[in-house]
């Protein structure tokens, strides 16, 4: 064959571990993974715009924790060094430092920075309390993740296929105004 007619050949060939292994233990190996990790292993989430105090809702939480232990996993994901960035669960987190757990239940999550800050975003907008500056830094930073993953078509791309802007669909998603 010539030189410069190299045709490629795409080949989907199934890992060694699929080979072997059951339907179930493929199956198992999808499902969320909720783990024990040490306090002294979680890294917060850098510039996490919202504020964890040691308030009442604090000291409910940590009776809740008391009586009933973390009933909702944190989400963690595991960074380049081996140590864990905490996406959700900044409250638990500081509640079990407050009580003397050693570790946080919490869900490790493979995703990249940018998928993780507009998680952590969302996430933390179902607080009760939020402050307006709160808010408008989580926005700021959501909104330059978003515009980071321009290839990411799933995130922002609308039904009809045309691209929409990234402060007008956190505008559409979040109910508040583009100029707020």
């Amino acid at each position: 064959m010539p030189s410069g007619n190299k045709r490629e050949i795409k080949l989907d060939l199934r890992s060694y571990d699929d080979i072997f292994s059951t339907q179930e233990q493929r199956d198992e190996e999808k499902k969320a993974k909720i783990n024990e990790i040490p306090l002294d292993q979680i890294d917060d989430f850098p510039n996490h715009p919202f504020k964890v105090r040691d308030d009442e809702d604090m000291a409910a939480l940590i009776d809740s924790i008391r009586e009933h232990g973390i009933i909702t996993p944190a989400t963690v994901r595991k960074k380049e060094d081996g140590r864990y960035e905490l996406i959700s669960g900044h409250r638990r987190k500081r509640a079990c430092e407050i009580i003397g757990i050693p570790t946080l239940r919490a869900e490790i999550v493979d995703l990249t920075r940018d998928q993780a800050t507009v998680l952590m975003v969302e996430s933390n907008f179902q607080r009760s309390q939020i402050l307006p500056s709160e808010k408008a830094f989580a926005y700021r930073m959501r909104y330059e993740a978003m515009k980071r993953q321009g290839a990411r078509n799933d995130l922002t791309l609308s039904p009809l296929g045309t691209k929409l802007r990234s402060d007008s669909e956190m505008a559409q998603e979040s109910g508040d105004s583009r100029a707020d």
